[in-house]
């Protein structure tokens, strides 16, 4: 039986724990790849009082990835996978922090004082990184190469499709 119903604000998410094996049934197409061509995914990391959005590189060790506080941090413990879904979201242009009008973002998470955040992507070094961004945050902070890198103009942010 079909149905139409909206997904969840933050979509239909994959839970993954340190150390598990990665569900490559369940993820779908990776919506970017890194430097070497191996694939990387979008999801949420879970902390204590907060949920930041991150990215996952399945073939690192430690595949879970935030930028958070200047650097690119590897998040032990509980994250989850957002499989993207190109006929349900789609990444659409923005800067300093805006939410493109008209648009509803897939919510990413959100900071110890509520602040909400979304999924992000931007250009680092010629390669699209995922990460986070938030009206608040007035741009996008993405993770590459040990460091977090704010990008406020010409960046992603993903969206439910119209």
């Amino acid at each position: 039986m079909a149905y139409s119903q909206q997904p969840p604000s933050s979509g239909y998410r994959v839970p993954l724990m340190t150390g598990s094996s990665f569900p490559h049934g369940q993820a779908g197409q990776p919506p970017f790849n890194d430097l070497d061509g191996s694939p990387v995914f979008v999801g949420s990391a879970l902390f204590e009082k907060s949920v930041h959005p991150c990215k996952i590189a399945p073939n690192l060790s430690s595949p879970c990835l935030v930028p958070y506080g200047g650097g690119e941090h590897l998040h032990n413990g509980r994250y989850d996978l957002l499989p993207f879904d190109s006929n349900t979201m789609e990444w659409v242009s923005t800067s300093y922090g805006q939410v493109p009008q008209g648009r509803r973002p897939v919510e990413g998470g959100y900071e110890e004082d509520g602040a909400k955040l979304y999924h992000a992507a931007a250009v680092v070094n010629g390669i699209k990184v995922p990460g986070k961004t938030g009206t608040h945050l007035r741009g996008a902070n993405v993770s590459f190469g040990g460091g977090e890198h704010v990008i406020q103009d010409q960046y992603d942010i993903l969206c439910w499709r119209s």
